[in-house]
């Protein structure tokens, strides 16, 4: 399947107060190279994160960006040391004893000892469920991603097809230009010869043999057959399931070395037209080709490895 190289996919997920947000971009790239940002609480999941992304991308350069939210379980990211603030309780106590302090110990007085404070850590349950999180939100990012691919993908492919149907008409135009030439060539090579040299010089069998060669170079039979032979395997490869972007840059080049041999041969204006319009078309379609727009990705829930394509 054709599918774009580029595209954005955006998933959420959440449970319990926590939500996470996973952001992917893709841009052109012949190799999959991912760049990968992660909570802290997950980052040592990076490689199994990644393992996710090749079961379903396998070219393309990814920047996945996950978010984690805990706004919601209203639960502050410090806690407090309950042993370090009894120690302080009772080591003021004792100091306003000792000073005859008839004031009660507060909040406020242990407030001043900033040790008393210190980060939450998550536990392991936690931290399973926020990695159970951070891959629900990347599937949903990766399906939307693809989807986006999918879809400019399908135009690429209409693009790719009008445009090889334009040089397949072309062609036509060329053979029909091309059907007399022979005789065509041999009547002007006649009159000409008459006009330089006269009848009674001119030997039929010299000028049979100078008509056979011109023939023979201004033959674009081989070319042509060749051509829609080029053609006919570029639109088959258009419908393939499998990557094919290296057979159609391939193509594109076997296509381009046709056209220009029929160029050379033309020896006439109209045909050296067409031949100009199909080269724009081509140059179209292999500069769509060779930016490496053209890649695959894996079906959903594909358990294959990652693979390369080259083009």
């Amino acid at each position: 399947m054709i599918v774009s190289m580029t595209g954005f996919g955006r998933g959420e997920a959440s449970s319990d107060g926590f939500a996470l947000t996973a952001e992917i971009r893709a841009v052109n790239s012949r190799y999959l190279d991912l760049s990968i940002r992660l909570p802290q609480e997950i980052q040592d999941r990076e490689l199994d994160l990644k393992e996710i992304i090749q079961e379903k991308i396998n070219r393309g350069k990814l920047n996945i960006n996950i978010k984690l939210n805990q706004a919601r379980t209203g639960e502050p990211e410090v806690t407090f040391n309950k042993e370090l603030v009894k120690g302080y309780k009772q080591l003021l106590e004792e100091m306003r004893d000792s000073a005859n302090i008839q004031q009660p110990v507060t909040l406020r007085n242990l407030m001043s000892f900033n040790d008393i404070f210190v980060t939450r850590e998550q536990d392991e349950e936690t931290l399973e469920k926020i990695w159970k999180l951070a891959k629900e939100a990347t599937q949903n990012a990766l399906k939307q991603l693809n989807d986006m691919r999918r879809q400019e993908g399908q135009q690429l492919s209409t693009d790719l097809q009008q445009r090889i149907a334009n040089i397949d008409d072309l062609l036509e135009k060329i053979k029909i230009l091309t059907k007399d030439r022979a005789s065509e060539a041999r009547e002007k090579l006649k009159e000409r010869l008459q006009e330089l040299i006269g009848d009674e010089s001119l030997d039929p069998e010299r000028l049979e043999m100078e008509v056979a060669i011109l023939a023979d170079k201004m033959d674009i039979t081989e070319e042509v057959v060749r051509l829609q032979s080029h053609i006919k395997f570029f639109r088959e490869a258009l419908q393939q399931d499998e990557s094919v972007g290296r057979r159609l840059n391939f193509l594109s080049q076997e296509i381009n070395r046709e056209i220009n041999t029929i160029g050379s041969k033309a020896n006439s204006s109209e045909i050296s037209k067409h031949v100009v319009h199909a080269k724009e078309n081509l140059e179209q379609i292999r500069e769509q080709v060779q930016k490496r727009r053209v890649g695959e990705i894996h079906p959903p829930y594909s358990k294959a490895g990652p693979s390369l394509i080259e083009i």
